[in-house]
């Protein structure tokens, strides 16, 4: 990222990791790596889950070894359904949470647990409980993106799918509504629905860096492509959409939509599972870069980054990077979680494959 902290307005500093510095690897290298890591997945009966903003070399080993590569809660899900005893997370700290509040008799491994997430970071669970504390005529509803204590103290869990049915329900039935934590999403729901919402003040710090100038500047030299933004864009981005939706919701247009051409506004580790599913198809990164920027766009989580192939080996070595969840903590936060997958399944929403 352009700066190694952020002053959050809300009052909170997040601390960006400096971008991991892991050996380069020829192509002999890695494939020894890679069947080294993939006898150690037998070896643990272990299953690795991994998101689509991970790298593609962790993405394609999942597909290899009969793992997944998924949004947040289909990871969970896919852990939930498989008889592995072990699940490798590939992703970040919340979601090596949600896969152990959905499966708390299993092992939880991730790469290194130091991999957050800005919007978890920028709602912390004393201050959110306060929070919801003054205002118990709302109904809290937060997103995937939080720690497993703030989930506890929801009433509902959304994923950017879900989200505007799930408020559009609450809002009919006049609820007020807390939102928490990324006030963009919180936002675009809020327009779409009309729901009365109070918004926590969060942000992903790689959404919140696409810019509406240099974006109109590239659709002008781009006159034919498709712009597909994530809704944790600020509304000056997500506005320029032609299609506003989830990772998967985005790679599914990337599929079917008739375009050749794409402007891609979420974390660019998305690409590997686009080219995937569309390698016809030409995808171009949306601008991030400012005025004496190094790159134009530079949309990659620095958590994310943290996961590799190195130190995914190194996890199943030596098993020290597990995820512990306080079982009260755990059962209270899948109370909302259970709900949200309750009213999925009522409505024939798919989140299986729409979450994120």
């Amino acid at each position: 990222m352009s700066a190694p902290n952020i002053d959050r307005s809300n009052g909170h500093r997040i601390e960006v990791p400096p971008a991991p510095q892991w050996p380069a690897l020829d192509e002999r290298a890695k494939t020894d790596l890679k069947a080294r890591i993939k006898a150690r997945l037998r070896a643990e009966q272990a299953v690795l889950v991994a998101h689509y903003y991970t790298d593609g070399d962790l993405q394609a080993l999942a597909e290899e070894t009969g793992g997944c590569v998924a949004d947040s809660l289909e990871m969970a899900r896919f852990g939930a359904a498989s008889d592995a005893r072990t699940l490798v997370v590939c992703g970040v700290r919340f979601m090596g949470e949600t896969a152990k509040i959905l499966n708390p008799e299993k092992r939880i491994l991730m790469p290194d647990l130091r991999a957050t997430c800005s919007l978890d970071e920028s709602c912390p669970a004393e201050e959110f409980t306060a929070f919801c504390d003054a205002h118990p005529d709302h109904t809290v509803v937060v997103y995937a993106n939080t720690s497993a204590a703030v989930k506890a103290r929801s009433d509902w869990v959304v994923t950017s799918s879900i989200a505007l049915p799930v408020v559009e329900h609450l809002a009919a039935q006049g609820q007020s509504i807390i939102w928490a934590p990324d006030k963009h999403l919180g936002h675009y729901v809020e327009r779409m629905t009309g729901a009365r919402m109070l918004l926590w003040d969060g942000a992903c710090v790689v959404h919140e860096e696409f810019k509406s100038f240099a974006l109109e500047r590239l659709r002008a030299l781009h006159p034919e492509a498709a712009v597909l933004v994530h809704p944790e864009s600020p509304d000056e981005v997500v506005d320029q959409a032609d299609v506003v939706g989830s990772t998967t919701q985005l790679i599914k247009a990337v599929a079917e939509l008739p375009n050749r051409e794409f402007i891609v506004a979420t974390d660019a580790g998305i690409f590997w599972k686009m080219h995937q599913v569309a390698p016809d198809k030409h995808l171009i990164p949306a601008p991030t870069a400012g005025e004496g920027a190094t790159c134009e766009s530079c949309a990659h989580c620095p958590w994310m980054a943290m996961n590799a192939l190195q130190n995914l080996e190194q996890v199943l070595i030596k098993g020290d990077q597990e995820i512990q969840i306080d079982p009260r903590i755990g059962e209270r936060a899948l109370v909302p979680i259970r709900r949200m997958l309750e009213f999925a399944r009522a409505r024939g929403i798919g989140t299986r494959r729409d979450a994120d």
